[in-house]
């Protein structure tokens, strides 16, 4: 865990160089720990980006890659401080019990009187030690399991399980059972130690699924960044039984920095009326990933006064715009069919745009191919349905 100088240096002047480039140099560099220097400036690289307030600290050391791709970015942990702020009190106890590289640990302990980071690899509890150190983080570390560490403890207001996608073999896992701890197995146990729990899982988990493994959810909050899904958030609390129908599902979008959330309930979703567009108006929408995950699909069309394109289309439409619109808008420049002679009436002189389908009968690689088109450019299409079952190609311009 000691630098010397010489070594820092070494990794903090060749911080933006090509790792490849290095590690056919690493002869031009005696006495450098090369390859202890290469996983410093390759983790170093990946937090620039995922981490930046880490990356700005010259002296944190890092792991090896995988601990560092399944940590918590930077947006993401501070929307999980957020969530608990709401609740946590200075005088509160939490403890982290998948610590793993220590982002989110970090990051929510500043809410908190006392603090713990419980991992059960040793390796990554010395770096945890020294990188809480140098960014003047008082927090407990300890090297446990989870279950073990729970068996010993008392009681904590908050705890935050962040449990293992990969199987034996290394392979990606989605389900909470093959997830490691299970949190199925230790629920119970999870939720007479803490007021609160917070679990992050996988982004393509179904939540009605983990709706009816887990009986303690009171809330879910499903995270995107651009428009990316990366995180599904679940708060468990003893008092509360799993009630899919009516807990609140929070559809969150992280943009430049900016929080944009849908909050809704499976029955309001259920029990709301929506209009059906019988054509294209001026304006077209597409829901945030988030949204579109949750299916939160009537009630959006409801509180922004929209029209659906199609039951399945998942589009909107309106003749006037709607400036806070949870997600990509669009000022529509043309419609068409797709007979021959609209299709070349709409395309010509088109060589290149950015292609969507939404409940159409084919793929965006097998449409590219059939219009001619190469990806990217000005020029938005979205290939769709229309209620009436009419297939149409829509032109746009982006708007934000």
């Amino acid at each position: 865990m000691i630098i010397n100088d010489k070594l820092q240096q070494f990794i903090w002047t060749h911080k933006e160089d090509d790792v490849r480039q290095l590690a056919l140099q690493a002869s031009r560099y005696p006495g450098i720990d090369i390859t202890y220097a290469l996983t410093q400036i390759a983790g170093w690289q990946k937090m620039r980006e995922k981490n930046p307030s880490w990356a700005n600290c010259p002296t944190i050391i890092y792991p090896p890659h995988l601990p560092l791709e399944q940590c918590s970015s930077e947006q993401t942990a501070l929307y999980k401080r957020h969530v608990i702020q709401q609740q946590a009190s200075v005088t509160d106890d939490f403890a982290d019990l998948t610590g793993g590289f220590g982002i989110d640990c970090s990051c929510i302990s500043t809410l908190f009187q006392h603090s713990t980071y419980v991992e059960r690899q040793e390796s990554l509890c010395e770096l945890a030690t020294h990188n809480f150190q140098v960014l003047g983080l008082p927090i407990r570390v300890k090297n446990d399991t989870s279950q073990s560490f729970l068996a010993k403890e008392s009681h904590y207001n908050w705890l935050f399980l962040d449990p293992a996608r990969r199987d034996a073999h290394g392979g990606k896992t989605i389900a909470i059972g093959d997830c490691e701890p299970n949190v199925c197995d230790l629920e119970a146990t999870l939720v007479n130690k803490a007021d609160h729990v917070m679990v992050k899982l996988s982004p393509m988990l179904d939540v009605d699924l983990a709706g009816k493994q887990l009986k303690h959810i009171s809330e879910a909050h499903i995270i995107s960044v651009d428009n990316e899904c990366k995180e599904l958030l679940l708060i468990l609390s003893k008092a509360v039984t799993t009630d899919l129908e009516h807990m609140p599902f929070h559809c969150v979008n992280i943009k430049k920095g900016e929080v944009q959330t849908f909050t809704f309930c499976k029955a309001e979703e259920q029990q709301t009326p929506y209009h059906l567009a019988q054509q294209i108006r001026r304006y077209l929408y597409e829901p945030n990933a988030s949204i579109q995950k949750a299916g939160a699909y009537r009630c959006l069309a409801k509180r922004y006064d929209l029209q659906k394109l199609h039951a399945n289309s998942h589009l909107y439409t309106s003749d006037k715009v709607v400036v806070d619109f949870p997600g990509r808008m669009f000022e529509v420049e043309a419609t068409c069919g797709f007979g021959k002679k609209e299709l070349k009436s709409m395309l010509t002189g088109i060589g290149q745009a950015n292609l969507t389908v939404r409940n159409f009968p084919a793929a965006v690689a097998e449409l590219r191919k059939r219009l001619h088109l190469a990806d990217g450019g000005p020029i938005y299409l979205f290939a769709t349905t229309l209620a009436p079952q009419q297939k149409i190609l829509v032109k746009c311009k982006h708007l934000q």
